[in-house]
């Protein structure tokens, strides 16, 4: 019988039986305790599979990472370096070219986002087609990474002075007497990572807009009419009211975009592989780990981007706690 038949018939029906096993078998245990015991047994017992999973392939594999980052590259006997891979790091031109570029993803991308999603989410709050046009713009979000490069990919196709161009944006400006461009591979003024950068902004605009609205559509309808009533302008409206009211959802959408930024890979893979000044720090730790082999330095660069996104990942909980507890 063929291996992959097996496998799957030992998942579908091995799981479903341990499972059914495992509850059976700690109710039979919490009964044999007293009712005191098992307010507090139970509940761990349940969650004991969870938490078991959680550290098999979260904990144990970053506790891993962490020692690994500290040895050398060599992969059957790895030495003790210290921090030197993390000391390469920080003194390298390329890791710090990505680490520069990624600062530009976490400002203009989060920026971009943040703000078209909020303007988008104004503007179509009294369209009379409100529905489909929220449902256009995040279409988008749909669509994997990697097919929308590919789709991009054709929208930024390049073709030297002269030739035919069957890139979507040179044919345009082309029409008008400029171009061809080379969106792509242009590392001058790191013109193609804000292309890549526009793709991603392209994509993520619907989903701030969509947080944004759901909050916008829970203000109260009579504060803003009891402001207009009073003499204010729709400008000051927004600005007095608005904003401040949408103040706690925003900032938890840019915590998200900020994140999103930081760990930005398959894109920017996709499109260039981190050539022409558009490599970021995820794409260099696969580099160094399947390029180079070097899974010291691979290891360090994972260890520096999760360090990155620890402080706003535990920002963004407390603030979906305080939104929480004032609901």
């Amino acid at each position: 019988m063929d291996t992959r038949l097996v496998t799957a018939i030992e998942v579908v029906v091995g799981v479903p039986v341990v499972l059914i096993g495992y509850i059976w078998a700690s109710e039979r245990l919490v009964a044999l305790l007293n009712a005191r015991w098992r307010r507090v047994i139970r509940p761990w017992l349940w969650l004991a599979p969870a938490l078991a999973f959680l550290g098999f392939f979260l904990i144990y594999p970053t506790v891993l990472t962490a020692i690994r980052s500290l040895q050398s590259k060599d992969s059957l006997n790895p030495k003790f370096v210290g921090l030197a891979n993390y000391k390469w790091f920080f003194t390298n031109g390329d890791a710090l070219g990505a680490l520069f570029n990624n600062v530009l993803w976490l400002v203009f991308f989060t920026g971009f986002t943040v703000g078209m999603g909020l303007l988008v989410a104004v503007l179509v709050d009294r369209v009379r087609f409100e529905a489909w046009a929220k449902s256009i713009i995040f279409l988008p979000l749909a669509i994997s990474m990697v097919a929308a490069g590919v789709i991009w990919k054709f929208m930024y196709d390049y073709r030297p002075a002269g030739s035919a161009q069957t890139g979507t944006l040179n044919a345009l400006i082309g029409n008008v007497g400029l171009g061809p461009i080379g969106w792509l591979q242009s590392p001058g003024f790191r013109l193609s990572t804000f292309a890549i950068i526009a793709i991603m902004v392209w994509m993520w605009t619907g989903f701030a807009m969509v947080i944004i609205s759901a909050a916008l559509k829970g203000i109260d309808a009579e504060l803003l009419e009891a402001a207009r009533m009073d003499g204010a302008s729709e400008w000051q409206v927004f600005r007095r009211i608005t904003l401040p009211l949408l103040g706690p959802t925003l900032t938890v959408v840019s915590t998200t975009m900020i994140i999103t930024s930081l760990k930005t890979f398959d894109i920017v893979y996709t499109l260039t592989n981190g050539n022409y000044n558009t490599d970021v720090v995820a794409n260099l730790m696969i580099k160094e780990m399947f390029t180079f082999g070097d899974f010291g330095r691979a290891s360090a660069v994972a260890v520096i981007l999760l360090l990155a996104i620890l402080p706003i990942m535990g920002f963004n909980i407390r603030k979906f706690r305080s939104q929480e507890s004032m609901s």
